[in-house]
């Protein structure tokens, strides 16, 4: 295996003009990817388990740090029981019995870390993969689009009366997720795809979702089935499925936010950075409901690749944001860099005003893509070029690589643009 470093640059670009200045991508006065986040988890060492936890957690319950945890099988937190998770504490997937944490509706989890001492929940292999253990499940009682309050998952491997989801309670709260990693999730689910490193169904505004990096995740990397979700410094590295997924309904807002993608393991079947949609089956939906509304600021979506125009005629690389039809996105003051196209939208989305009103995406940086912003099967996006080109977007273009474009907007002699943030070291075969 050859090992090499590639630089990625994080940056916080500033453009100044005479009315504003423009922040794109992740930002802030200091690092915040700082001591919590974890780019090569293969090298860490986890210790051993120490504590076991299986079958259904009924009443409040504390996970400590001086004990190594493993999750065997699905454990389901019920009973309106709340889940505490000291800050440093390890929780480890068991691979054998595909080990899943559930946070039932009505339950809580308070899994808050420290920037000095994440809580981090990853696989108890010593070889560690992707898919090797399940995830983190979180359900609330926030509204879904689907027809009646609730929905429960149709999977195999859950148990769908301990699954339900949705209700009419926007501001509630499942609890807290903050300064968290989750690694090598995604276990293949049996008459399905692969889960997800958390999956988030009905949650409400009032559940705390900050500094949670996911890696290395079979499936997707934080998928979002309605409520209203405020996240903020979320990370998704090198994962086979989607990003960010938002589905059902979800009212979210995310916010100064990370994906790196690799073209050498993403899934084929359609894995990008920011999925927007609002059903996967339309019959599902009331169409009496409000509709999936994403307001996304400050992104960074970057693809590493080495070459590609080799990667995308390959088929390796995808669109960076996907937006389906009955959906609305504010794209904003976002970075997106090494892609197939940019932003794609849904072939059934009409390319007209009162639609593209609905899809704002401004003051953005899209760089060395093979297109900007395109309609799914049209060979000709002319006319979304002209609309999202007009000077009122601040949209800008470029067709430099990432190394080159954010060591370029790292330079501090530049006028137009302030110092990196971080070098992020990744390792490619």
């Amino acid at each position: 295996m050859k090992t090499k470093l590639l630089f990625v640059w994080v940056y916080l670009a500033v453009i100044t003009t005479v009315s504003a200045q423009q922040e794109k991508g992740i930002f802030g006065p200091s690092n915040w990817l700082n001591n919590w986040t974890e780019f090569k988890p293969t090298k860490a060492d986890y210790g051993e388990a120490t504590q076991i936890l299986a079958g259904n957690i009924t009443v409040n319950t504390r996970l400590t740090k001086k004990d190594v945890y493993i999750i065997q099988g699905n454990v389901y937190v019920t009973n309106n029981a709340v889940l505490t998770i000291d800050p440093g504490t390890i929780i480890i997937g068991d691979a054998d019995s595909r080990g899943t944490l559930i946070i039932t509706k009505g339950a809580q989890i308070v899994a808050e870390g420290l920037e000095t001492d994440p809580i981090v929940f990853t696989s108890n292999k010593s070889l560690r993969k992707a898919g090797d253990w399940g995830g983190i499940v979180i359900l609330g009682d926030a509204p879904i689009n689907k027809f009646g309050l609730y929905a429960s998952f149709n999977y195999d491997d859950l148990d769908p009366s301990l699954t339900t989801y949705g209700g009419a309670n926007s501001a509630s709260s499942s609890g807290i997720l903050k300064f968290v990693r989750v690694e090598y999730a995604g276990k293949k689910v049996r008459g399905a795809d692969n889960f997800n490193a958390i999956l988030l169904g009905g949650i409400g505004n009032k559940t705390i979702l900050e500094n949670i990096m996911v890696s290395y995740a079979a499936g997707d990397a934080f998928e979002v089935l309605g409520g209203e979700p405020v996240m903020t410094k979320m990370v998704s590295y090198r994962c086979n499925g989607v990003d960010f997924k938002f589905t059902l309904g979800t009212q979210a807002k995310i916010d100064n936010s990370l994906a790196v993608r690799s073209s050498y393991v993403s899934n084929s079947n359609g894995s990008r950075c920011l999925d927007v949609s609002s059903y996967e089956k339309k019959e599902d939906v009331d169409f009496t409901k409000k509709q999936t509304s994403v307001t996304a600021t400050n992104l960074t979506l970057a693809n590493d690749s080495d070459d590609i125009d080799a990667d995308i005629k390959a088929g390796l690389v995808k669109e960076g944001v996907y937006v389906a039809e009955n959906t609305t996105l504010v794209l904003r003051k976002s970075v997106i860099s090494g892609f197939n196209k940019a932003v794609l939208l849904d072939t059934s989305i009409d390319i007209n005003d009162k639609n593209l009103k609905k899809i704002r995406i401004e003051e953005m940086y899209l760089n060395n893509c093979k297109g900007n912003i395109f309609s799914a099967g049209s060979l000709n996006n002319e006319d979304l070029e002209s609309y999202y080109g007009n000077s009122v977007f601040f949209n800008l273009y470029s067709k430099t690589s990432n190394i080159e474009t954010f060591n370029d907007f790292a330079n501090p002699r530049r006028p137009d643009f302030r110092l990196a943030l971080t070098k992020i070291t990744a390792s490619t075969k």
